[in-house]
């Protein structure tokens, strides 16, 4: 699996044994920040960040994307403690994060110790409110009637049952999920997502915290313009 090892130029001792995965957004069919968001996150944590590139669907469907993921994390297993070993991403990368968990966890493998799960979804079987609202940039998105109970076709799921426990942890057991931070904001396509997710973890007894900011668009970080 191709990744970036991203090392920053001063890593503290206590950090020297610590880890980040970041598994980049894009909607499972493209790579829009694997060094917009490795680069940073590594520079302010001072702490090595590697990121993947994992396949891309339509060409390479679910769960090609988690397979090399965990096949990363398991080689990483290799030189890390798992509770040394952080995974983070944004919008795909997000909502991948989550998924590696939910496989790591159905396959009897240590979790990971923390997760940054950043502007995510966890459940493909049905639209949440703000994705009928928002677009990408905020408003206005398609307002039009939606049947929350037919799942939308995505070249991504493919075939696979939207209600997998993997595909959409929200039908998976959460309880035992490593500490987990959700970042969102008030004109995220995601946000019900977020929000949604953010409360099943929180139900199931994980440290989980949430972070809404106002008025910005879905993945607002990835704008390196924006003040």
């Amino acid at each position: 699996v191709k990744t970036d090892i991203i090392t920053p130029l001063d890593v503290p001792a206590a950090n020297k044994d610590r880890v980040l995965i970041n598994l980049h957004g894009g909607g499972f069919n493209s790579d829009s920040g694997s060094l917009i968001e490795g680069v940073p996150i590594a520079n302010l944590a001072k702490i090595k960040v590697v990121s993947v590139y994992y396949r891309l669907a339509p060409e390479n469907p679910f769960p090609a994307a988690v397979d090399d993921t965990v096949a990363v994390y398991k080689e990483l297993l290799k030189t890390y403690k798992p509770q040394k070993i952080g995974i983070f991403g944004t919008s795909a990368g997000a909502i991948l994060t989550g998924e590696v968990t939910s496989q790591l966890k159905k396959s009897g493998l240590p979790l990971p110790g923390a997760l940054g799960m950043f502007s995510t979804s966890a459940d493909f079987s049905r639209p949440s409110d703000s994705r009928q609202i928002f677009a990408l940039e905020g408003l206005p998105g398609r307002i039009e009637p939606v049947d929350p109970n037919k799942p939308q076709a995505n070249p991504y799921v493919g075939s696979t049952d939207p209600k997998d426990p993997v595909v959409s942890p929200m039908f998976a057991d959460l309880k035992g999920w490593p500490p987990s931070l959700l970042v969102t904001s008030t004109r995220d396509l995601l946000l019900s997502d977020t929000s949604l997710f953010h409360l099943a973890l929180t139900k199931a007894g994980v440290d989980a915290q949430l972070l809404v900011y106002e008025a910005l668009p879905h993945a607002f970080w990835y704008h390196y313009d924006l003040p």
